[in-house]
């Protein structure tokens, strides 16, 4: 019972002196930034594919993975945005399992969150460095956001965060795009209460001080699938959820309406391969109604360089590049899909 007061972290302004960026990296943010800004706020018609691993737990794999995107984004720039997941935080429904770099640096070691802080901040500095992209990175635990807010391009609040108070209040104090997920119950009206509190100032306690934010208008939702009291998915990406999200939008006064839809979890019934299937049917329904082509901003998916998953055995060997969280797409699905995305966007 009660808490063992194990070691007491750096703050993020000492992580951050320790591990400074170039003023290139700086540049290159800033125009990735803007970059984005502008899909979101309709001064670019540019298609977000938000694309990388469930969770980013080998750093060389990652990197791998960041430099085959590079190619692929070259080639379809004109037409998609790549925004990089690099997850270092994974929720857990149970509390078991992988919860990430931030927790394991080395998943088949113990528990360490000194160097986990160190080696997220070393990874993302890598991926810029190697790949030229900015990325995105989950939202588990709020008071954490400043140890990576000069490197990250884009956030998620997952599922299982949106309802809290101290998330929402932390996203309005961004300055970068943050998709609020759905819960995991479907209710649209809690995902839109969230992006309404992250839009709008707010003066509250954060990391013991007390701060006052100017709300984040880049803040908005993303579609992920529901769980209905049996413990079935109820995927939330057809046509009639999204009209239903615009008709939704249209009752509140928030900024820049927007939607990026998640294609795994339970929109696929954490199926990776339906993924494939469920951004033809985005892309189309986006075709068919220019509204609906305005709000969809982009897709979420999740691929890695070898698809599938795998059980992660101390001692045992394991895959290079395959995820031991939630399954992914392999690279060979993966940048077909992204050409794909690039010429029906």
């Amino acid at each position: 019972m009660g808490f063992e007061f194990i070691t007491k972290l750096p703050t993020p302004e000492e992580i951050r002196s320790q591990y400074p960026i170039s003023q290139d990296i700086r540049k290159l943010k800033e125009t990735r930034d803007q970059e984005i800004k502008d899909v979101f706020t309709g001064k670019s018609d540019r298609f977000i594919a938000i694309i990388g691993p469930c969770s980013a737990d080998n750093e060389d794999a990652v990197c791998d993975y960041l430099l085959r995107l590079r190619k692929v984004q070259e080639k379809i720039a004109d037409r998609v945005l790549i925004i990089p997941r690099v997850y270092t935080n994974k929720p857990r429904t149970t509390g078991d399992g992988y919860k990430g770099m931030v927790h394991q640096p080395d998943p088949e070691k113990e528990t360490n969150m000194l160097a986990g802080l160190v080696a997220i901040r070393k990874m993302h500095i890598r991926a810029i460095k190697e790949s030229g992209f900015t990325c995105a990175d989950e939202m588990l635990y709020p008071e954490n956001w400043r140890y990576l807010s000069d490197l990250l391009s884009y956030v998620a609040v997952g599922a299982r965060s949106v309802e809290d108070q101290q998330h929402r209040l932390t996203v309005s104090g961004m300055d970068v795009p943050a998709g609020m997920k759905n819960p995991t119950s479907g209710d649209f009206s809690v995902m839109l209460n969230s992006v309404h509190a992250a839009q709008h100032g707010h003066r509250f306690i954060y990391r013991s001080w007390e701060v006052e934010t100017t709300g984040n208008p880049l803040a908005h939702t993303i579609l992920r699938g529901a769980v209905n009291k049996h413990g079935e998915s109820i995927p939330n990406y057809h046509y009639e959820d999204l009209v239903l999200l615009l008709e939704k939008y249209g009752e509140r006064n928030l900024l820049n309406p927007a939607v990026i839809v998640d294609t795994n979890h339970s929109n696929s019934s954490k199926k990776y391969e339906q993924q494939i299937r469920i951004a033809e049917e985005i892309l189309h329904n986006r075709r068919v109604n220019p509204d609906l082509h305005k709000l969809v901003k982009g897709l979420m998916i999740e691929s890695y360089i070898e698809s599938g998953n795998q059980k992660l055995i101390p001692g045992c060997p394991h895959i290079y590049g395959k995820s031991i969280t939630d399954a992914c797409l392999g690279w060979e699905e993966s940048e077909k899909l992204l050409y794909e995305i690039a010429e029906k966007c």
